[in-house]
C-alpha cells in the first residue's frame, strides 16, 4: 500500500500565486497611489506583525501574554534613540532595535516563566510597566512627555512616506513568510505540541523550556520591529503610546476575528480591523462598544475566528501547516480501495 504525505492543496497554492501577485503590485503603490493609503498601509502593517507575534506566542505556544507592548515600546525608543542621538538611519535602526528587544526578552523571560496560567498574563502587564515608568524617567529620549523623531528632518517628506511604505511592505512579507516557514517544519509541531500538553511533548522528548523561550524571544523581536517602523512613521513617541496596553489589546481583537491558531487568522483580522476603523472611528464611544460587541459575538459562535469559518464551512485553507497521510492512493487499479487519511 503506498503512502503520501500532502502539505498543500490547490486552493492554498492559489493563495500564496495570488499573494506574490499582491505584493508586487503593491510595491508599486508608491509610484501611482495616494500617500494616505501609504500612511494607513504602514499603521495597519505595524497591528498585523504585532498581532502576528502575538498569535504565535499564544494561539500557537499557549503563552496568553497581555504584556507584549512592552518590546513594542522599547524597539520605538531604540529606534529613536539611535536616529536622535547617534545619527544612525532611522531605517537602518529598525532591524537593531528588533535585535535589541529581542536580547531584552531573555532575561525578561527569566521572570515571566516563573508564572503560569493568568499569573502569566498579569506578569507580562506588569513588567511592561515597569518598562514604561522607567523610560518615562529619561529625560534624553523625552521624559514622561515624549519627544519628536528628528533624524529624518533632512529628507523629503515623499521620500520617507515611500521608503517607510516599503519598509513595511518587507517586514509584512518577511514575518508571514518566516512564521509560515517555522509552522510547517518540526518546530512549528514541536510547538503546537506544548501548547496542546507540556507533560505530553516533555514525555516525548521535546525540549519545552528551549522551545518556549526561542519563541518568546522570536515575538520580542517581531514586537520590536513593529513599534520601530510604527513610530518611524509617526515620527514622534512617548511612554503611553509606546507601552499602552491598547496595543495588545487590539491586537487580541485581531486574532480573535481572523482566529487563533491559525497564520492567516491576524491577516484576515487585520483587514476586518482596517475596516472597522476606517468607516467606524467616527462614532467614537459607540466604536468602541461595538467593538467589545463583535469580540462578545465572536467568543460565543465563531471561536474559530473567520478564517476557521471558512475552513470549516467551505474545506479551504489558506495557509495550511498541517500534514495529511494519504495510504493506498498511489495505485491507480485501487480505484475501490477506501483511502485513509491520518491528519497531524
Amino acid at each position: 500500500m503506498g503512502a503520501t504525505v500532502i502539505r498543500s492543496t490547490r486552493g492554498s497554492k492559489a493563495v500564496l500565486a495570488g499573494a506574490v501577485v499582491a505584493v508586487v503590485v503593491a510595491a508599486s503603490l508608491p509610484l501611482w497611489g495616494e500617500s494616505s493609503w501609504m500612511r494607513e498601509f504602514v499603521e495597519i502593517s505595524c497591528y498585523l506583525i504585532f498581532a502576528m507575534m502575538w498569535n504565535l506566542l499564544a494561539g500557537y505556544g499557549g503563552m496568553v501574554s497581555v504584556g507584549q507592548q512592552a518590546f513594542f515600546g522599547l524597539g520605538g525608543y531604540v529606534m529613536l534613540a539611535l536616529g536622535n542621538l547617534y545619527g544612525v538611519n532611522p531605517f537602518l535602526a529598525i532591524p537593531i532595535a528588533a535585535a535589541v528587544a529581542a536580547l531584552a526578552s531573555l532575561p525578561v523571560s527569566k521572570l515571566a516563566f516563573r508564572l503560569q496560567g493568568g499569573y502569566f498574563s498579569i506578569g507580562t502587564w506588569v513588567i511592561a510597566e515597569v518598562f514604561r515608568l522607567s523610560i518615562a524617567n529619561v529625560s534624553a529620549v523625552g521624559g514622561g512627555s515624549g519627544t519628536s523623531l528628528t533624524a529624518l528632518r533632512g529628507i523629503s517628506r515623499s521620500v520617507r512616506e515611500s521608503t517607510t511604505y516599503w519598509v513595511a511592505l518587507a517586514c509584512v512579507v518577511a514575518s508571514v513568510a518566516l512564521v509560515y516557514v517555522f509552522l510547517r517544519s518540526k518546530e512549528g509541531l514541536a510547538l503546537q505540541a506544548i501548547r496542546d500538553s507540556e507533560v505530553a511533548a516533555e514525555s516525548q522528548g521535546i525540549g519545552v523550556e528551549r522551545m518556549k523561550l526561542a519563541v518568546y524571544v522570536v515575538a520580542a523581536f517581531g514586537c520590536g520591529m513593529a513599534g520601530a517602523l510604527y513610530f518611524v512613521s509617526n515620527l514622534r513617541i512617548s511612554p503611553d503610546a509606546a507601552f499602552g496596553v491598547d496595543w495588545t489589546a487590539f491586537a487580541i481583537f485581531i486574532v480573535m476575528i481572523g482566529g487563533i491558531g491559525r497564520i492567516e487568522g491576524p491577516v484576515i483580522g487585520a483587514i476586518v480591523f482596517w475596516a472597522l476603523n476606517k468607516f467606524c472611528s467616527d462614532y467614537g464611544t459607540w466604536y468602541q462598544l461595538g467593538l467589545g460587541l463583535l469580540a462578545i459575538v465572536m467568543t460565543l459562535f465563531f471561536r474559530e475566528g473567520l478564517g476557521g469559518f471558512l475552513n470549516r464551512r467551505l474545506g479551504f485553507d489558506m495557509l495550511p501547516t498541517r500534514r495529511i497521510l494519504k495510504l493506498g492512493a498511489e495505485p491507480v487499479a485501487l480505484k475501490s480501495q477506501p483511502v485513509v487519511e491520518a491528519r497531524v
